[in-house]
């Protein structure tokens, strides 16, 4: 697995969601079980197999995020120069292709939220954006076309 590179915001919404998994929800996908146990003969149960189901997607979400956090790479934010597009970054950008202004923040996989603003590294539109400074263009290849973005001003924290 590579290795995850995330804000101190990111690794602890990990830590949270993981410690809520293991808790909470594991058991309320128990009392299901429990419950739809009780129900009588298992092989004609879909219930049981339903919450059978919900508890295998449940053990591998934690899995994956106890090995993705065992993994982690926290980034300071202090580390990062504030002058040009980097992990942490919001990006206020000029669409040359449409003439809009968008602005952007640079966040791990997992804080990700395209509805808020928050697009991942990983991302071509974040890729194509790192280490840009104030007033560098970006040329960009997207599924929908080419995305000409001018960088108007880089904002951290």
């Amino acid at each position: 697995m590579t290795q995850a590179v995330l804000t101190r915001d990111g690794y602890d919404k990990l830590v949270e969601e993981l410690e809520f998994l293991k808790t909470k929800k594991r058991r309320e996908v128990a009392k299901q079980l429990e419950t739809a146990r009780a129900h009588g003969d298992l092989r004609e149960n879909a219930e049981y197999d339903a919450a059978k189901e919900a508890k295998q997607h449940l053990e591998t979400r934690i899995a994956k995020l106890e090995l993705k956090l065992s993994n982690a790479k926290i980034v300071d934010l202090a580390d990062i120069p504030k002058d040009k597009v980097y992990l942490g970054a919001t990006a206020k950008l000029k669409n040359h292709t449409t003439g809009d202004e968008v602005s952007y923040t640079i966040v791990s996989e997992d804080e990700a939220d395209f509805n808020e603003g928050k697009i991942s590294i990983t991302s071509p539109i974040a890729k194509g954006l790192l280490g840009k400074a104030k007033g560098e263009m970006a040329e960009i290849k997207v599924p929908a076309g080419d995305l000409k973005l001018e960088v108007i001003e880089i904002q951290y924290g």
